[in-house]
């Protein structure tokens, strides 16, 4: 199996080199850094460069992740998120190869009451979250092989993410004020690379959801993160209200993974496990 691994330098990308290069060939792609550096706006260079590979498999984890900023540089978030998938979904089918795209819980509006799975509709609520699920109706059009991963609340030993702010805060004697009342489910990008790796190797196809189980809020997730941590900072709750931003987040994105459960079955463990392990093995300098 050749594998193409798009956005290879990323949080989730670094993690599903990883994975991947134990399931086959495995060919990265990146603006830099990578085996081929490649513009994912450009239609003409990802045509060129994704038949050129001629994969079996394509990976794409790249994505606009600044969500407040999409509001501002729509056009910006929106070549990344949906345009760049599209012209990944055309070369794609043109190969008759499998395309594998990463997308997130914000296509969803959080008005449900429970758990978001595979089948429910989508609505959502900000510049980002449009131009993901324009991502996912791009990729289901142009490319009759695909799966589409929905995930949420990433973290992991790459990139940016919320515990190494809260860590840094919290260092730095800044008041923890975190917001209580948007609920989803903390998940490991190592998690769910094994998962994307699995997913590929049982042949499973259409939308799936991977996420960590259980869910919590912000708070909730920071509040475990100072106790893993052995730092005894206060943190308080506070409402949406309290901490308005230029998008609106979905309050209870949760996502159960309904499509593994039936499928390859579910091996995601729970939040606080996965962020125990996460400490574990990556303990906070």
């Amino acid at each position: 199996m050749r594998i193409l691994l798009v956005g290879s330098r990323g949080m989730l990308g670094r993690r599903l080199e990883e994975s991947l290069r134990t399931r086959g060939e495995l060919v990265t792609c990146a603006r830099t850094g990578a085996d081929i550096a490649l513009d994912v706006t450009d239609r003409d260079a990802v045509l060129s460069a994704v038949i050129s590979a001629k994969p079996s498999v394509i990976v794409n984890s790249t994505a606009w992740t600044a969500v407040d900023k999409a509001e501002s540089e729509t056009d910006a978030a929106f070549a990344v998120n949906s345009l760049a998938p599209g012209y990944l979904a055309e070369a794609a089918d043109r190969l008759s190869a499998m395309l594998v795209h990463v997308s997130t819980d914000f296509v969803f509006d959080g008005t449900l009451g429970r758990a978001y799975v595979e089948s429910d509709s989508v609505r959502p609520l900000s510049a980002y979250g449009r131009s993901k699920e324009e991502g996912e109706r791009r990729v289901r059009s142009s490319c009759a092989r695909h799966i589409i991963i929905r995930t949420q609340w990433l973290y992991g030993p790459d990139g940016k993410h919320f515990i190494a702010t809260m860590l840094r805060l919290a260092r730095e004697g800044k008041p923890l004020r975190v917001v209580c009342d948007q609920i989803g489910i903390p998940t490991c990008t190592v998690d769910v690379a094994e998962s994307i790796g699995r997913l590929i190797d049982g042949g499973v196809a259409g939308t799936v959801h991977v996420a960590s189980r259980g869910e919590t809020s912000w708070h909730g997730f920071a509040c475990e993160i100072m106790r893993l941590a052995g730092i005894p900072a206060s943190v308080s709750p506070i409402a949406t209200s309290e901490y308005p931003t230029p998008a609106r987040r979905p309050a209870h994105s949760s996502l159960r993974n309904r499509v593994m459960e039936v499928t390859i079955g579910d091996r995601m463990p729970s939040w606080q496990d996965a962020l125990a392990a996460y400490f574990h093995r990556w303990p906070p300098s």
